[in-house]
């Protein structure tokens, strides 16, 4: 990236209006340095954004700018929509991002799975995005050269009496128009990947594995050359209705980390949108709360669920040349077999329902990523209903991640929300809440869909 040496509003104004991705990683930070000065308190205590942390009698002083499209979140799915809008349609697009690069969040502490669309209800959309999305996905994967491997699946039956389930799972993955499906007897399966132990297995030839950082990192490319500017470090904090439209209110990540809650937030700079699309993520519906003038109703309560991955240490050879699922769990798939693009066994994600955090941590993603070590003694007896041969001492902590869920612990898992105006009543706004897995296989077909609900616009 060049540094952004224009120091005029009238500068400031054509590049918003016409980005230019050489100058993405600074565009709005060399508004804020002028616009306002940077907080001083260093305190990083609990911090919500309430109605009366705005002073809206002040806002009339912040600069403004007016835009084409707002993209918030430069997670997968967002950029994948960056990509649609300014490829397929011509438009130009910012992408407000909090963190100091792309995929710094969910899309980033994932499986990396491409899914073939079995587990989800029939015309969901979960099932719809991510039939059409794993299309999308190889297509686009061989096109342009990004490291990926149709691996197949099998989902395992461990005892008889998970048999019915596999069956069912047969049948809906049968329904949602996922081909080449087959039920196999357990020691088919067994031939297959002599280490695994089940009683009958159903086996998913389209599911595959992906290297995602490559992804985004071509999408963002894509993206780039077609007009999308990238705008890091700077985090979108809320927004006021005028008219039928939603003016975004947005911070620099920093002064952000900086703010002591006892004083107002002001926002360093107001963007006036033809189109937003929030794909925060995790911080989605936190968001979407700061939006003066949206009807709360619409907006659903958000679950966190954190799930925790351990790597198989000490192992030479593949273990599994498949990905190996066991039947699914309350909040999540199970603790099952991941390989990555160089053979490497993964283990999880596990299942472990979190608190939710402050507005302004959420926005930083200042979630707990850690991974306990001894929390491997709850994935030992999970693991061995279907690798009996699992090593006591095995297993080493990887990774976790964290899933934006608008579903809780014990209820019916909900559907992806894709809010458009037919909802919400706010024209060139779309909501994106619950975008889980299969959200990573989902994202160029959601991309899509977004797209068809803002153009009609």
């Amino acid at each position: 990236m060049v540094k952004f040496k224009e120091n005029t509003m009238k500068s400031i104004t054509r590049i918003l209006t016409k980005p230019n991705p050489l100058i993405a990683n600074s565009l709005l930070q060399n508004l804020f340095s002028r616009s306002h000065p940077k907080h001083s308190s260093s305190s990083t205590s609990i911090r919500s954004i309430s109605s009366s942390a705005y002073n809206y009698t002040q806002l009339e002083s912040v600069p403004k700018e007016s835009v084409d499209c707002v993209v918030i979140g430069a997670g997968v799915v967002g950029i994948a929509v960056a990509r649609e809008l300014s490829l397929k349609h011509g438009r130009e697009v910012l992408v407000v991002e909090s963190g100091p690069t792309f995929g710094t969040g969910t899309s980033s502490r994932n499986s990396e799975v491409i899914h073939a669309g079995i587990y989800y209800p029939f015309n969901s959309l979960k099932a719809l995005f991510c039939v059409r999305g794993r299309k999308l996905l190889y297509r686009y994967c061989k096109e342009h050269e990004i490291p990926h491997e149709q691996v197949g699946k099998l989902i395992v039956a461990t005892r008889s009496s998970e048999i019915p389930k596999l069956d069912a799972l047969l049948n809906r993955g049968i329904e949602n128009g996922v081909d080449g499906l087959r039920l196999m007897e357990g020691y088919e399966a067994m031939k297959l990947e002599p280490e695994l132990h089940c009683v009958k297995a159903l086996l998913s030839p389209a599911s595959g594995i992906i290297d995602t950082h490559s992804l985004m990192l071509s999408l963002v490319g894509e993206a780039e050359s077609h007009g999308t500017t990238f705008s890091y470090n700077a985090s979108v904090i809320g927004g006021h209705r005028e008219g039928n439209k939603i003016q975004l209110h947005i911070s620099e990540s920093s002064a952000l980390k900086s703010w002591d809650a006892s004083s107002p937030l002001h926002p360093e700079l107001i963007l006036n949108p033809k189109l937003v699309v929030n794909s925060a993520g995790l911080s989605a519906p936190s968001l979407a709360r700061q939006f003066c003038g949206l009807d709360s109703g619409v907006i659903p309560t958000p679950y966190y669920a954190r799930g925790c991955y351990f790597t198989l240490s000490n192992v030479k050879t593949p273990l599994f040349h498949h990905l190996i699922y066991p039947m699914p769990e309350d909040g999540g798939l199970g603790v099952h077999v991941t390989l990555d693009l160089n053979g490497q066994v993964k283990f999880g994600p596990d299942v472990e329902w979190i608190d939710c955090i402050d507005d302004i941590s959420s926005f930083l993603n200042l979630f707990d990523y850690s991974v306990c070590k001894d929390r491997s003694k709850q994935f030992y007896p999970e693991i061995r209903k279907y690798y009996p041969n699992l090593k006591d001492g095995s297993l080493e902590p990887g990774y976790s991640g964290i899933r934006p869920k608008v579903s809780g612990p014990k209820q019916v898992p909900a559907d992806f929300l894709v809010q458009g105006e037919d909802i919400h009543g706010i024209t060139g706004l779309v909501n994106l809440f619950g975008i889980e897995s299969p959200g990573l296989t989902a994202s160029m077909a959601i991309a899509e869909d977004v797209a068809a609900k803002l153009i009609t616009n």
